[in-house]
């Protein structure tokens, strides 16, 4: 796959799995923030299927099942049901996809609550191929009632929202990237407004933000910012669209239109336009490349974003 040139990419700031960068991964702020909490709660324990067994320190409240998802999903279900406040963590496919039945009988039918996430998102290390990747894992809890969903946009943004998760009784999926944005934004559990125009809004979730701003750069829109995608912010949606054009660009590092219902939902009496930008649904990839070239290929970059945006909001250029 041949990238677009001139393209940018949310994955600006990503670094290699393992680091070798001086910028601090998700991954390496969710181990920290755990591990920071469990040494003052013994109510905290962690379940792993090998995948981050080492950037864990040992101890016996994290517990390594090996390659075995589906009991990693039910372990963390028993400890939650004896009180416990289970994390379980591994790849986004291997946490979400193979143990599905589990998370959706051990958790959601038993009504405990846990803490899951993922690492990977839609394709962030493609050289492992398509096990490795999940755009559909936000489309799946949706299928779920009761699941809260963060979706990050840079490191700095981790710890609040782990911490926030560690101190509930909820059900919670947090979902890190290797992609970064340039600058942290404040947590909040709706929508951010980054930037205020009249012509349309476009929604960008976590590590879009970037290339959002750079495609709408000169474009009088209002951009909305979220880390928290589920509750989805109707309210906040509704409130950006009044006054102007009700014309939204909803733009997803996951399956193209997963959150497009809830835009439906939240717009029902208001007449408007709907776009959904993500991992498109009528391709499947088989040439691995990189995360940049699978950004181009779902019209993820930069270019594919301003793209869309002149084909919605063409004449509403500054």
């Amino acid at each position: 796959m041949a990238s677009k040139s001139g393209s940018g990419t949310a994955g600006a700031a990503a670094v290699a799995e393992g680091g070798g960068a001086s910028e601090r991964t998700m991954r390496q702020v969710f181990v920290e923030t755990v591990e920071g909490v469990m040494a003052h709660n013994p109510g905290v324990a962690v379940v792993l299927a090998e995948i981050s067994r080492d950037a864990f320190r040992p101890g016996p409240r994290v517990i390594n099942v090996g390659i075995r998802e589906q009991a990693m999903v039910g372990v963390g279900s028993g400890l939650a049901l004896s009180g416990l406040r289970p994390v379980v963590h591994t790849y986004a496919p291997f946490l979400v996809e193979r143990p599905f039945e589990q998370i959706k009988l051990d958790f959601g039918h038993q009504d405990v609550g846990g803490v899951f996430v993922s690492i990977g998102g839609s394709y962030d290390d493609p050289v492992w191929g398509r096990t490795h990747q999940a755009p559909g894992d936000v489309a799946l809890f949706d299928t779920l009632p009761g699941w809260r969903i963060h979706v990050p946009g840079h490191a700095d943004e981790v710890e609040p929202v782990v911490r926030a998760a560690l101190a509930s009784d909820d059900r919670v999926y947090i979902r890190l990237s290797l992609r970064q944005n340039a600058v942290a934004r404040p947590v909040a559990e709706g929508f951010t407004e980054v930037r205020r125009g009249s012509a349309g809004v476009v929604v960008a979730v976590g590590p879009m933000l970037d290339p959002v701003l750079e495609a709408t750069a000169g474009v009088d829109l209002t951009v909305l910012y979220a880390t928290t995608v589920r509750p989805f912010d109707g309210r906040g949606l509704r409130a950006a669209v009044s006054g102007g054009r009700a014309d939204v660009l909803l733009v997803e590092p996951y399956l193209e239109g997963t959150s497009a219902f809830r835009v439906g939902e939240a717009l029902a009496d208001v007449p408007h336009r709907l776009r959904s930008l993500g991992v498109r649904r009528d391709a499947e990839l088989r040439a691995y490349g990189t995360a940049e070239d699978h950004d181009s290929a779902h019209d993820l970059d930069v270019v594919g974003i301003a793209a869309a945006v002149r084909r919605m909001f063409g004449s509403a250029a500054v």
